[in-house]
């Protein structure tokens, strides 16, 4: 289902013009071919595409803090994410070229092997992506090739907003009314129908975790969350047909997908469009969700993100208590079954890790880049906007509007959570 709905998506395209040029498509957060504009401009603009994929070390290994920059379950739902779009890239005739290492040092040394006349990217907004960007493009201008960026992780393009960047109003709800009012989606893109690569090409294979310094530790469960774009095609419309079940409506996961670009905010927002009523309580959590992660992401470009990078020195004390936060042994039942849901499974909805950020500060009196660090390890739909956006709500920067006190009984009857409840009531 999910391929025949993935060829039908309304869309924009392009002429193909074969210049005779090399574009190399440096893949990052956007790991999908359906509504990808510049994979579909980079086939457009050249006689072949080079599509790369690095893993670089600085997304891996130990932070200061003791935890993992990338955890197991994160990790493996990337590596899953891009076998996927490997996969899906060889169904149109090329590859996906894994490299190992920085990608200002591996990039243009690709470039002048292959002889490509320039870099396509996704623009970023937090401070280390574009800091590595920036990085990027300096090496490239080295050799006068130049890094084009698109943008094309959001579900409204800046450029139709009712507002410049500068002037997003400070709460949420304000920013929806206008945006209801005065602004509107575009169509996503077409998947393209086939792709040219050069040739000689040695494609590499996926690493490991053990080759990314990324060890598993504790207990781990299997949740059916599997990284990729169909995955994520497919969960989509299985929340959508819940919606006409009597069963009530799951939460609607789609956050991991999101978050690495699996799924195209609009190709979402038009879908569900498409197969829901727009007053559906479903419709409107999954368009509030979106909306919501444009907003964090907006008001993160507004204010930069010197809030991520505020790296400081745990004491004795400190250390002490966020082990035990990180065992699920802090003593409060509510977050410790939380806590453990989430090292165990991956996923926490969006209320509990709330829950979890506000306790974590308010309660064990642990500092904000400890929260980061432990949410970058533990959730695999962790997105660096987001966990700034938490932090800015605590600080006052903004705020949601009309919003009611954190309400327990919500987590507390979460499907996750209250199985976890139940097994522990019974032991």
């Amino acid at each position: 289902m999910s391929g025949d709905f993935l060829s039908k998506l309304h869309a924009m395209s392009f002429d193909t013009v074969m210049s005779g040029k090399t574009i190399l498509i440096w893949f990052r957060n956007d790991l999908r071919i359906h509504d990808n504009e510049m994979l579909i401009k980079a086939i457009a603009k050249s006689e072949n595409v080079l599509p790369v994929y690095c893993f670089d070390p600085r997304y891996f290994g130990k932070t200061s803090y003791e935890t993992q920059k990338s955890g197991y379950l994160r990790t493996q739902f990337l590596l899953q994410s891009i076998a996927a779009l490997k996969s899906d890239l060889q169904r149109l005739g090329g590859d996906l070229l894994i490299q190992m290492g920085k990608p200002e040092d591996v990039l243009p040394a690709l470039c002048r092997r292959y002889k490509v006349s320039e870099v396509y990217h996704h623009r970023e907004v937090a401070e280390e992506e574009t800091s590595i960007s920036g990085m990027v493009e300096t090496m490239l201008w080295k050799d006068k090739i130049n890094l084009k960026h698109f943008i094309g992780h959001t579900l409204f393009h800046k450029e139709d907003l009712p507002f410049p960047i500068k002037n997003i109003p400070n709460t949420f709800v304000a920013f929806k009314r206008k945006i209801d009012r005065e602004s509107i989606v575009r169509y996503p893109f077409k998947a393209p129908e086939k792709l040219e690569v050069p040739h000689d090409v040695d494609w590499g294979t996926l690493p490991v975790h053990e080759e990314l310094g990324v060890q598993r530790s504790g207990t781990v469960e299997e949740t059916g969350l599997v990284g990729g774009e169909r995955e994520g095609v497919k969960a989509l419309m299985q929340l959508i047909l819940s919606e006409t079940s009597k069963e009530p409506a799951p939460d609607p996961i789609l956050s991991p997908w999101l978050s690495l670009g699996c799924l195209s905010p609009r190709m979402v927002y038009w879908t569900v469009k498409d197969k829901l009523s727009v007053r559906s309580n479903l419709a409107v959590r999954i368009v509030t969700e979106l909306l919501w992660r444009d907003y964090n992401r907006f008001m993160l470009k507004k204010h930069g993100s010197p809030l991520l990078n505020d790296e400081i020195k745990l004491t004795s004390a400190e250390r002490s208590r966020f082990n035990k936060w990180r065992e699920g042994n802090t003593g409060e039942l509510l977050v410790d079954v939380c806590i453990r849901e989430l090292n165990e499974t991956g996923h926490v909805n969006d209320r509990c890790e709330l829950f979890l950020s506000s306790c974590m500060m308010n309660k064990m009196k642990l500092k904000w880049p400890v929260e980061y660090a432990y949410f970058e390890e533990k959730a695999i739909g962790f997105a660096p906007a987001l966990a700034w956006g938490r932090r800015a709500m605590a600080q006052g920067i903004f705020s949601f509007g009309k919003r009611a006190d954190q309400n327990f009984d919500d987590i507390m009857h979460d499907p996750q959570i209250k199985r976890r409840l139940e097994i522990l009531e019974a032991g």
